[in-house]
């Protein structure tokens, strides 16, 4: 009888060299504001102490949010002074680089084309491949060089909290057709791109940032709805794939997918035969946070067959954890040789891709986002939008009610933003309705809003209500249609906007006389409500909308 010997591992470099090679994996998070006073969301961004240290140990990445386009282009180049090595710079701008950054252009959702699709396939594709390239040319003009788009995820679930519009399509066809678009472009201008989120998040109805989603799928489902775009994206030469936190017990009983060497070794690498980086999603959300600790968390996602661990919840213990899975023979070396040569060799092909003149000189960011890159933003607006009835509103004085998720951090309604400006200048008074105000519901089904709390006069219901991180849900478990309802009986509903989920604009549209303006739109930034409201009668005013500063 032969005996099979195990393979030995190699030897172990010496402690320092296999913690900085080891650190290489990760990939932290940053504001993109100079100043530590700036950070937005402190509780996940590192002060620049902790990000100096931990770049000058080795760690070879940063995901950036939040910050102007110019000073996210002087912080690159401050981030990559503290690091000895090449840095994957990312963020996740899947709605363009003005999602995340003032000064760039801010799009409309993925899913605003992937309807358009439906109609008219060769336009969508079109927008879609302009879509890539204006990300992916702001976003290395400004330092980036990782895209975290796009979502290859196919939104078949209205109820999905955190998907929605970020898809771009409800249909496994359309998703892969237009994810596939979008990378071409935004890779042809030498930034890496990141399938996201395998094997697909799109029929999930819990949020993996605040719990674990289970899916029921088997085999045969996935392979007809989820797993198409990311064969597509793959076949296409995207350069990263980007984990789920979800539950699929069809492939793994016990694991998460990105958790589960089933999903990430044997589905993701062996089956569909991706040989680019594989890299988590944020591992302090809380599908992963609340059940495993940072360090094992690294570990387990390392041992699944991922090479970046995004954001851990603690990156030194992830690095710990690391070290010492290598060390006590765990994990093999070999598989941190391969993870580094899928880092360097992406970091490489993204570089060589790139145009000349890669960086925009300081003296020309004002010039980042071209006439066609404004004339792309406004095509896609106004391709998008659904308007119906009359132009214009009842006389005033009347209610502008506003309903958001957070008036305190609210990147599309600033103090000049068209949904505030407009309806005032009609006679219409602003009421905010947010998570943090007092309860506008009254406790009665058939007249759910307290209407006794607000002003007099006829109401504008403006509605900016999307799928959105942390959120829990997307709108659905709030009774607008019954809302709708009540207003008309009492005559108080002068008309009706919604910004974000085609679904709510579904259920409410039918509900509507004729007789009452109303509109859609996909965006909810500034220039999309000022383009709807203006089809709605309500134009800016013989001067610029804006105001006296403090």
């Amino acid at each position: 009888m032969t005996t099979v010997r195990p393979q030995a591992q190699e030897p172990l470099p010496p402690a320092a060299e296999l913690r900085r090679q080891v650190a290489q994996l990760l990939v932290i998070r940053g504001s993109g504001h100079l100043g530590d006073g700036q950070r937005r969301y402190p509780r996940w961004e590192l002060e620049n102490a902790t990000l100096k240290r931990l770049l000058a140990e080795g760690v070879g990445g940063v995901i950036l949010l939040g910050g102007s386009a110019a000073e996210l282009r002087l912080r690159c180049e401050q981030l990559r002074s503290w690091s000895e090595q090449s840095l994957l710079i990312c963020a996740d701008v899947e709605e363009g680089v003005g999602q995340r950054f003032e000064g760039a252009s801010w799009l409309v959702p993925p899913l605003a084309v992937g309807r358009l699709h439906r109609s008219d396939p060769e336009r969508a594709l079109s927008l879609a491949r302009r879509y890539g390239h204006c990300t992916g040319r702001q976003a290395r003009q400004l330092g980036l060089n990782g895209v975290l788009a796009p979502v290859c995820d196919v939104n078949n679930n209205s109820r999905n909290p955190v998907i929605n519009v970020r898809a771009w399509g409800e249909t496994a066809d359309t998703a892969a057709a237009l994810a596939v678009a979008f990378l071409e472009g935004a890779q042809a201008e030498g930034v890496l791109c990141c399938a996201k989120h395998f094997p697909g998040h799109g029929d999930t109805s819990d949020d993996s940032h605040l719990e674990l989603p289970r899916l029921p799928h088997g085999r045969e489902r996935l392979e007809a709805i989820e797993l198409p775009p990311f064969r597509a994206a793959i076949a296409a030469g995207c350069a990263a794939v980007m984990t789920a936190h979800l539950q699929l017990d069809a492939l793994d009983p016990l694991r998460p997918a990105t958790l589960s060497r089933s999903v990430l070794t044997g589905l993701l690498r062996q089956e569909l035969g991706f040989t680019g980086l594989v890299i988590t999603d944020a591992l302090v959300m809380e599908a992963i946070a609340s059940r495993w600790g940072a360090a094992e968390a690294a570990v387990l996602a390392f041992e699944a067959g991922s090479d970046l661990i995004l954001m851990p919840a603690d990156a030194d213990a992830a690095i710990e954890g690391l070290v010492e899975a290598f060390s006590s023979g765990r994990l093999q070396l070999e598989q941190l040789h391969q993870s580094l040569r899928r880092r360097e060799q992406a970091l490489a092909e993204a570089g060589s891709q790139a145009p000349a003149a890669s960086l925009a000189p300081l003296e020309e960011l004002s010039e980042l986002e071209t006439p066609q890159d404004q004339a792309l933003a406004r095509e896609l607006v106004e391709m998008s939008l659904d308007t119906r009835g009359p132009q214009g509103l009842p006389a005033g004085p009347g209610v502008n009610l506003i309903r958001l998720d957070n008036s305190l951090n609210c990147a599309f309604l600033p103090t000049m933003a068209p949904a505030l400006l407009r309806p005032a200048a009609a006679g219409y008074q602003c009421c905010l309705l947010d998570a943090r105000g007092p309860s506008p519901w009254s406790g009665n089904a058939d007249a759910p809003l307290a209407l006794e709390r607000l002003p007099d006069g006829p109401l504008f219901l403006q509605l900016f209500v999307r799928g959105n991180p942390f959120r829990g849900s997307a709108g659905s478990d709030e009774p607008w249609p019954a809302v709708i309802r009540q207003l008309l009986r009492v005559g108080r509903l002068a008309g009706l906007t919604v910004l974000g989920s085609p679904y709510l604009w579904e259920a409410l549209e039918p509900l509507l006389p004729s007789a009452i303006p109303a509109g859609y739109s996909p965006a909810q930034m500034p220039l999309a409500q000022a383009v709807l409201l203006s089809r709605l009668g309500l134009a800016a005013g013989t001067i610029a909308e804006g105001g006296f500063t403090d």
